[in-house]
């Protein structure tokens, strides 16, 4: 019983290295994890929670706000906005569709398409690998102070009762921070002793971490329902309280004010795409490994505008809390300054000094002065005494969002307003407890990112899934001691602006260019099509080709240029001057950035000669008499549901006989493929016959 031959030219093809040069589905490959026992989402709603979860973290509550404010208010939002359709929800449709369709992590999503692409997986999985590194850090300290947010009152409302220098120079929630959590060095080159309190936390939140993820999507997407859902609750008690705040209206008008001019700004677009391209969590591959666990036919294309839309009003939902509580921290800074003033007003009255100037309303009683009337007697008479030089006005003054960006806003700013409130340690537990849930929902799908590509391309790795999650949440907390350290701060600077953000620019470039070029936008939409049982709008083409691709360039200059010109510097906590400073990075550290930059980006092009000179290998190998045992690659032909095969031959099943393919970018058109096996597997097949009697 004789198979027929392949013709050559099919032949030279199934040879070829690329296998984006075809277009099919194919039996399961041997190496590959079997698609029936790859795990599956139990709902959509949990898939959509765990999607929600991982991109909305903790940058829209204290980045998002923070470019708002710096960058025009509500100027700054339209540009999100604007960005956001053309690039942030295409490159994210992209990833959605290219894991859900291959059913595979980063690693196997960007081999699949072409074999010399496959370092674009490796480096998405170093990336996280590092953010996971830095981003526990931040749930440690958020720990740390929801553990300190059981006592009344709160640790950070006032000054120690022995005089310190320190606290009193700067404020209590500065000195809670910076020397009770911290206790940070004055700069990045004393590493001092280190902190047993946050090692402890350190250890807590990689145990949370690992017990959560420790049975994969099925264990973590339950603590999803909690960790993603709890956030929405609290922004929406904080917003409702916050409005009954004096000053809560002010601060919304400061949001909102838009200031066109800053469209003319390069580095204004170079932040809001980089806030899109990090707020959408592109290049991490933990989109990729998310959506590889959907039904094929799932529509990867509304979950796209649904998270990016929810990503988005989650943003705008943060943003109005925090401008509605700065507003009330500025309203506050404002009337203490009120009362200084008429301090000194009241001064000069008890030694006798009457003149045309004096207000008319009551100095000795401050809390009956508004703010209307201080600044209406300022503007008209005040503003001619040399003694009284601020006018106490809260839109003028820049201490709204005064170094609180980041870790300021969340652990100084917002620390001290809470500490204002009624019942402030309910307040307090409740934002920390926020914090703990938008870091861990976030670090989950950080995980993902690393853990399904490593399983999905590893055999042995897949089949010790326990192992692996426990080895690398020890590994992260051993390497994270780094971070422990008094001058831990700095590290975390360090990682968060420099060791993530050139490699992933760089890795959702090529992951651009290997949709777009390599493979071919109109067979990803012809794949897509399958799937969805739509086409896509034909303006995702021309998106993907040149303008997702051309801003990921431009912002890859952008940011290149940024580092070249201004120099990689940090901010430091000076312990004399009780104030920050902006320092220099030494050799060393930088040094240290470049081995970060490097070593993230370095398996595009390893992978990229490996593939080269293993198919150069391949070439130059002599063909043997018959397949070898080596010879793994399996040949199919093209067979037609109304072929009609040799009577005596026993068909390769394929679709249409109930046997599933392996999904892989879809087959376009009717035709499919049957399995040429080796003529030893032949022989074998016959003797199994010759003895069963079929």
């Amino acid at each position: 019983m004789e198979k027929p031959a392949l013709d050559s030219s099919e032949e030279s093809t199934w040879l070829g290295e690329g296998q984006s040069e075809v277009q099919l589905a194919t039996s399961p490959d041997p190496t590959e994890p079997n698609e029936e026992d790859r795990p599956a989402w139990d709902s959509k709603i949990q898939y959509v929670l765990a999607q929600v979860g991982f991109s909305v973290g903790l940058g829209n509550v204290w980045r998002f706000p923070y470019l708002c404010h710096q960058n025009g208010g509500g100027a700054f939002m339209l540009l999100y906005v604007f960005l956001l359709l053309i690039v942030g929800v295409p490159l994210f449709f992209m990833e959605l569709a290219a894991g859900q369709s291959i059913r595979q992590g980063s690693i196997g999503v960007w081999k699949h398409i072409s074999p010399k692409l496959v370092g674009i997986g490796y480096s998405s999985c170093v990336v996280c690998f590092y953010v996971a590194l830095y981003y526990n850090v931040i749930i440690a300290w958020s720990i740390f102070y929801l553990g300190n947010s059981f006592q009344y009152p709160l640790p950070w409302e006032q000054c120690p009762i022995d005089a310190v220098k320190e606290c009193a120079s700067s404020s209590p929630t500065q000195y809670f921070w910076f020397r009770k959590a911290l206790n940070i060095t004055n700069s990045i080159e004393e590493s001092g002793e280190f902190n047993p309190i946050m090692t402890g936390c350190l250890l807590a939140a990689w145990a949370i971490v690992s017990l959560a993820m420790i049975k994969g999507i099925k264990s973590s997407a339950r603590v999803m329902y909690f960790s993603s859902v709890f956030p929405y609750v609290v922004l929406f008690i904080f917003l409702i309280r916050g409005m009954l705040l004096d000053g809560a209206i002010d601060g919304i008008t400061y949001m909102f004010y838009p200031k066109l001019e800053i469209w003319g700004n390069v580095q204004v677009w170079r932040q809001a795409a980089t806030q899109v391209f990090f707020a959408l969590g592109l290049g991490y591959g933990s989109v990729i490994a998310y959506s590889s666990y959907n039904p094929v036919h799932n529509n990867c294309h509304r979950d796209a505008l649904m998270v990016s839309g929810i990503n988005f009003m989650t943003s705008v939902l943060a943003s109005l809390v925090v401008f509605v509580v700065l507003g009330f921290r500025a309203k506050n800074i404002a009337l203490r300054c009120v009362a200084e003033n008429l301090g000194v007003l009241n001064l000069m009255s008890s030694n006798g000094s009457s003149h045309r100037w004096w207000p008319s309303f009551n100095v000795t009683d401050p809390s009956s002065v508004s703010l209307s009337e201080y600044r209406q007697w300022y503007h008209e008479l005040g503003s001619t005494l040399g003694i009284i030089s601020i006018m106490c006005t809260v839109s003028a003054s820049s201490l709204c969002l005064q170094g609180v960006e980041g870790t300021g806003l969340a652990f100084i700013a917002f620390t001290e307003v809470m500490a204002l409130f009624p019942a402030s340690p309910f307040w307090s537990t409740l934002f920390f407890l926020m914090l703990l849930n938008l870091g861990l929902s976030t670090m989950f799908g950080t995980m993902q990112g690393i853990l399904t590509p490593l399983m999905d391309n590893f055999k042995l790795l897949g089949r010790h899934r326990t192992l692996l999650t426990v080895f690398s949440c020890a590994l992260g907390f051993i390497i994270g001691l780094l971070f422990t350290q008094r001058s831990g701060n700095y590290f975390v600077m360090m990682f968060d602006d420099y060791s993530a953000t050139l490699p992933l620019v760089i890795v959702v470039i090529f992951e651009t260019i290997s949709v777009a070029w390599v493979y071919g936008t109109d067979r990803f939409l012809d794949d897509i099509e399958l799937m969805l049982k739509w086409r896509p709008p034909v303006v995702y083409k021309y998106l993907w080709k040149y303008v997702c691709l051309l801003a990921m360039v431009g912002l890859l200059a952008a940011s290149l240029l940024r580092m070249v010109f201004k120099g990689p510097t940090y901010t430091a906590w000076n312990q004399t001057a009780a104030s920050e400073m902006t320092l220099a990075y030494p050799g060393w550290a930088l040094a240290m950035i470049v081995i970060l930059i490097v070593f993230a980006s370095l398996p595009v092009p390893i992978g990229y000669i490996h593939s080269v000179l293993k198919s150069r290998s391949a070439l130059d190998t002599p063909p043997q008499e018959g397949p070898g045992p080596e010879v793994h690659r399996e040949l199919y032909t093209k067979c037609n549901s109304t072929d009609q095969l040799d009577s005596n031959s026993h068909p390769a099943p394929c679709e249409e006989d109930g046997v599933r393919p392996r999904t892989s970018f879809l087959p376009v058109g009717n035709e499919q493929y049957r399995l040429l096996p080796q003529q030893e597997e032949e022989e074998g097949e016959e003797e199994e016959e010759e003895d069963t009697g079929v």
